[in-house]
């Protein structure tokens, strides 16, 4: 990856709408974190556990809120999102690299496939028959589209992705390595006169996955077809790498499903969910709307539109963190219990006794 070309700090301000103060003629070689910066560097101050770090960085430039101290000798950029600005920036640095459109020697496309022309087809990818790869879509070794699949346009898909037959993906979707749309969701139907014997009968998945525009999927994620019907990851939501999504489940849009999270079958995640690390999330029930689900937790009930939740089961937040706080005192109150136990135990046998 090539050294980014060095901007001044007023062309940096102009592009998010900050309000300089200090150096517009400031030039930026990069970007990095508050403790890491270096002279000539901008970073981003907007948490307030950072002040530290704000107060000690050696960077040139600090993107800051509206209302934080100016420091003498750093030029600041006042945004009302730090964390905002610093990405839109940061995009500036390191752009999208681009792809010699074209189908590459060693790639597989069937004859009756559809490649866009400016589309790009590394070397080991395989685009099966009657699938299409939309215009600027770029599909690296080992990734697979089955059969009838549809990509969009403006696409990454990484090494070893695979899309299986008939599944949709829409625009400027960006799937990491080794994430699988489509496999067959988990369904079994007990069959205890099996012709050897009881068996687990195999429910053919027979729908598909469609993944609206604007999506990202991490490495190592599973997105399980439906059994008939759809699975939905609705526009603009992330996944973290190694989340399971079983099949029929629907993720609205702009949630945000963090690593190692599991949401099972026919579950309904709406808008703007967040599920942090290690969730589980069971079948048949909804997530509502901008709800939050905190980490580790088991999610057994539907939870209500913009409610938190924490613990397994989960329970409201603030219920949780009593609870929590509790726990660490369980001990001193046993004691205590068994010491009154004792008490009245050799109370009654006084009184049988007189």
């Amino acid at each position: 990856m090539h050294a980014p070309s060095p901007r001044r700090l007023g062309e940096l301000a102009a592009h998010v709408g900050g309000e300089l103060v200090g150096d517009a003629g400031l030039l930026i070689t990069g970007l990095n974190g508050l403790a890491e910066a270096s002279p000539g560097e901008l970073s981003f101050y907007g948490n307030l556990r950072y002040r530290r770090q704000y107060e000690a960085s050696r960077a040139s430039a600090i993107l800051v809120g509206p209302d934080t101290d100016v420091r003498e000798g750093l030029s600041l950029v006042r945004v009302p999102n730090p964390h905002l600005a610093f990405a839109r920036i940061s995009s500036l640095f390191h752009p999208r690299p681009a792809y010699a459109a074209g189908v590459r020697p060693g790639a597989h496309v069937h004859p009756e496939a559809r490649v866009h022309p400016e589309a790009a087809v590394m070397a080991g990818a395989t685009v099966e028959k009657n699938a299409t790869v939309g215009a600027r879509s770029v599909l690296f070794p080992g990734a697979y589209v089955g059969e009838g699949a549809s990509i969009g346009e403006d696409c990454l898909f990484y090494p070893n992705v695979t899309v299986r037959e008939h599944c949709q993906v829409g625009s400027r979707v960006i799937l990491h390595a080794s994430c699988v749309v489509g496999a067959d969701g988990f369904g079994f139907a007990f069959n205890p006169e099996g012709e050897n014997g009881p068996e687990h009968y195999k429910v053919p998945q027979a729908g598909i996955v469609r993944i609206e525009d604007d999506v990202e999927v991490g490495a190592c994620t599973t997105i399980d077809r439906a059994t008939i019907g759809e699975t939905v990851i609705g526009r603009g939501s992330k996944l973290d790498n190694l989340v399971q999504i079983a099949h029929n489940v629907k993720v609205g849009p702009l949630s945000l499903i963090c690593a190692q999270a599991g949401v099972s079958g026919s579950a309904e995640l709406g808008t703007g969910v967040v599920l942090a690390g290690q969730v589980g999330v069971v079948g048949h029930i909804r997530v509502g709307d901008l709800a939050k689900v905190g980490a580790q937790s088991g999610v057994a009930h539907d939870v209500e539109d913009g409610q938190v939740v924490s613990g397994s089961p989960a329970v409201p937040h603030r219920e949780w963190l009593r609870m929590s706080a509790a726990l660490g005192q369980l001990g001193d109150l046993l004691k205590e219990v068994r010491t009154l136990r004792r008490r009245v135990e050799t109370l009654e046998k006084k009184e049988k006794g007189g």
